[in-house]
């Protein structure tokens, strides 16, 4: 979690701008018990994944006459961002091993590893490296949760059917 002022540093812009993006809610933060904003990393690295990816920053006004979408800084550039997934986590390169043609690349994504095998061309292609920021694209027809065996709940949730 990183205070409004160091999280303003690392993605370029000023103090008060973050601040607006807070209250205009483009920048997801969390509460201290003392009322102060915190700032967690995952969507620090989303904001700079999108900021290398050629978008423009958040808008924080309205766009003005005669003025493109681009510069108004919500159309993405370039085909990169032409995908209907919506599952994308952004995280950082960890680790990247080639070997033959694949290439086995982990991503942190807040603390989790993600891990995609591609093929050792993409790899280079993507100049994938350590400390590199990336996404993941989930693509999958099943989603299974998980939780760890221990005794039963004595009473089920409110709403819960049985």
């Amino acid at each position: 979690m990183l205070r409004p002022v160091d999280a303003a540093r690392e993605l370029g812009v000023s103090y008060p701008t973050l601040k607006q993006w807070i209250y205009k809610r483009q920048i997801r933060s969390v509460k201290t018990p003392g009322g102060h904003h915190r700032i967690p990393r995952p969507e620090i690295e989303r904001l700079l994944f999108r900021q290398e990816a050629g978008r423009v920053r958040l808008r924080t006004r309205p766009a003005q006459g005669g003025e493109t979408p681009s510069a108004s800084g919500t159309t993405p550039a370039g085909l990169e961002h032409m995908i209907s997934g919506r599952n994308q986590l952004v995280g950082r390169v960890t680790a990247v091993q080639k070997q033959g043609l694949l290439a086995k690349v982990s991503l942190d994504v807040g603390g989790q590893t993600i891990t995609a095998i591609i093929t050792r061309d993409a790899c280079r292609d993507l100049r994938l490296k350590p400390g590199t920021r990336a996404a993941a694209l989930i693509k999958a027809t099943e989603v299974m949760i998980l939780r760890p065996s221990g005794p039963a709940p004595s009473a089920p949730l409110a709403g819960a059917k049985r």
